[in-house]
């Protein structure tokens, strides 16, 4: 068993420096979360946490380009935040082209989120969105999709009109698992990985079933769907940290995703902890 993982999806955050609206509706999670709290939450894993990626996490639009900023400032004290997925206004198209000019002086920013789950359906297939998406190769950048289940008929024409841009799936499209459906998602899933170049996130998907009564039965069949399209050279572990809470903590997840990749070999298991991530967000770089 490989001993080394990277956490492909992490969120710190401190409100008493950038506003983050929404965590105003989750007390459970709105206290500042800086690494020592992951630590505190890894606890005595058997796995030793050697890169993070940092996620956008959805802060007052006017201050995205200092939440990156204040993780870059993280990562001086902390070496394992080795990527950063910053948020850019993608639905701007041409004029965002300044704030990812802006981004890119940022080394440790490998790739962008506009986040496309509260958005109504057509909105990631408006040109201007679609323009700024196909920019972003300009700058070095793939693109994190994070969306609802009922968006992935828009994700695939998105990524139809991107050939050039490296995409990858948070939160496995976030599929409807409290309600127990499993199509249309499970054959748009399959459809979105016959393009070559989309990668998918195995994070924190337990947030999707019922909070408190979820099982291993209900989640890990979505689980393996998305093993079984990607394929474990595709499939990234992460965490979804500190979101993960309201539904189970990071060592229950961490078990879980362990034990459900646990069918692969060794060397398909290392990708999936942690050669994939370090390969799709240029972590090495």
């Amino acid at each position: 068993m490989t001993s080394r993982y990277v956490d492909s999806h992490v969120h710190f955050w401190d409100p008493n420096t950038i506003n983050y609206p929404w965590l105003s509706g989750a007390p459970a999670i709105s206290q500042p979360t800086f690494p020592g709290d992951l630590d505190k939450a890894r606890g005595e894993l058997s796995h030793e946490l050697a890169g993070i990626v940092f996620v956008e996490a959805d802060c007052n639009p006017a201050h995205t380009l200092r939440e990156a900023e204040w993780v870059t400032s993280l990562a001086a004290e902390e070496p394992r935040i080795r990527g950063i997925v910053a948020h850019a206004p993608l639905q701007k198209g041409e004029a965002v082209r300044d704030e990812l000019a802006a981004l890119q002086a940022l080394p440790l920013v490998k790739s962008i989120r506009r986040l496309i789950q509260s958005e109504p359906l057509g909105f990631s297939t408006q040109s201007d969105f679609v323009r700024g998406v196909q920019g972003l190769p300009d700058f070095g950048f793939s693109f994190d999709l994070c969306i609802y289940h009922t968006q992935l008929g828009d994700v695939l024409q998105l990524v139809d009109q991107c050939p050039q841009v490296s995409f990858i799936l948070d939160h496995m499209g976030k599929p409807a698992i409290a309600a127990g459906l499993i199509e249309p998602w499970k054959s748009q899933i399959r459809e979105l990985a016959q393009r070559p170049d989309i990668h998918c996130k195995l994070s924190g998907v337990v947030t999707e079933a019922d909070h408190q009564k979820w099982t291993v039965e209900q989640v890990r069949p979505y689980m393996e769907h998305i093993l079984d399209c990607f394929g474990p050279e595709r499939v990234l572990f992460g965490s979804d940290w500190p979101v993960v809470n309201l539904a189970a903590d990071y060592r229950r997840w961490f078990h879980l995703a362990l034990d459900t990749i646990s069918t692969y070999s060794l060397p398909e298991q290392q990708m999936i902890l942690h050669d994939n991530a370090v390969r799709f967000y240029r972590l090495g770089e």
